[in-house]
């Protein structure tokens, strides 16, 4: 019973002297990146999530209540222990972005004058694949005929997700106004609020407009302006539009995962496989640097590799 009291008079102590670095530096750096870099609400939540579980590491550690006094050797030993865990290289390196972007903010400041991140280097990743639907499969997809709200709701989420590569917090964020009906272009809010124009086939539209009748009459007098809604007519949260997705691609896809973004990646991967410009490609994903895009081509490479194997005399040796 004593250990427990001890434990838990820690932990009160603990949360106190977090609240106080919150206070302080983290507290002023959160609203930088809300109002200035305007992140979105996802990323500077997780920004929060990495900096807490610094702070607290060192309080725990190193008995150090001030993330501006942590050294070099502090984020160093915290790297190790992220590893030691079994974390993995790609979220260690997460965690690592965010300590840097947070102490580049104190050197901003001058509330430092060295940063603790000097030398620090991300891990290195595994290259991995993107994950995309093969398009025999995407044939596979169909959708029942008539007018009901839910069948039209969910076919469209899929189209858009699939026939645009837009992120599913992209997709979330459009409103009836930016799919433009004339001139065949939807206006995407991406990330930092950045803006970007997707042209789309009349096809989809069509299917814009006649969604939208639907809805209408649905929830009349509706006056939420986002276009994709739920059943009660409220905005589409992100694990509502996950569950559609995940559940249309269990049924044509052995695909491990069924997510939105696999969506986006089998937008790219099929544009670049039907001879699309990988430029072009990347202004349609709202990608910043093109290396974000390259990974495509990867896809490209194997399925060159699979064709290959197939049809020349020796592939198979």
């Amino acid at each position: 019973m004593r250990n427990f009291k001890k434990s838990l008079a820690f932990s009160e102590i603990q949360q106190y002297l977090w609240s106080e670095i919150k206070k302080k530096m983290l507290g002023r750096f959160i609203r930088y990146i809300e109002t200035e870099k305007r992140y979105s609400t996802h990323t500077v939540s997780a920004y929060c999530r990495d900096l807490k579980q610094f702070g607290s590491y060192l309080i725990n550690i190193y008995e150090l209540d001030d993330m501006t006094k942590a050294t070099g050797e502090m984020v160093r030993s915290y790297i190790v222990s992220l590893k030691n865990e079994g974390m993995e290289n790609r979220s260690i390196n997460r965690k690592i972005s965010s300590l840097r972007a947070f102490y580049k903010f104190c050197l901003r400041e001058k509330v430092i004058k060295v940063t603790p991140m000097q030398g620090v280097k991300s891990l290195r990743r595994p290259k991995e694949l993107a994950k995309f639907v093969p398009e025999q499969d995407m044939d596979k997809v169909e959708f029942p005929e008539g007018d009901d709200f839910k069948e039209r709701r969910d076919e469209l989420v899929f189209e858009m997700l699939y026939q645009t590569g837009m992120r599913q917090a992209e997709l979330r964020g459009l409103k009836d106004s930016d799919v433009g009906e004339d001139t065949l272009l939807i206006k995407v809010h991406g990330k930092r609020n950045k803006e970007r124009l997707i042209p789309v086939s009349r096809e989809l539209v069509e299917m814009v407009v006649r969604y939208k009748k639907i809805r209408d009459a649905q929830f009349p007098g509706n006056t939420n302006v986002s276009l994709i809604v739920d059943d009660k007519g409220r905005p589409a949260g992100a694990t509502f539009i996950y569950n559609i997705v995940h559940r249309i691609l269990e049924g044509v896809t052995t695909l491990k995962q069924k997510s939105p973004h696999v969506l986006r990646h089998t937008f790219a991967t099929h544009l670049l496989n039907g001879g699309a410009d990988i430029r072009a490609i990347q202004k349609l994903l709202g990608h910043s640097s093109l290396s974000s895009t390259q990974i495509y081509t990867h896809n490209t490479i194997e399925q060159l590799k699979e064709i290959y194997q197939v049809a020349h005399p020796l592939g198979d040796e």
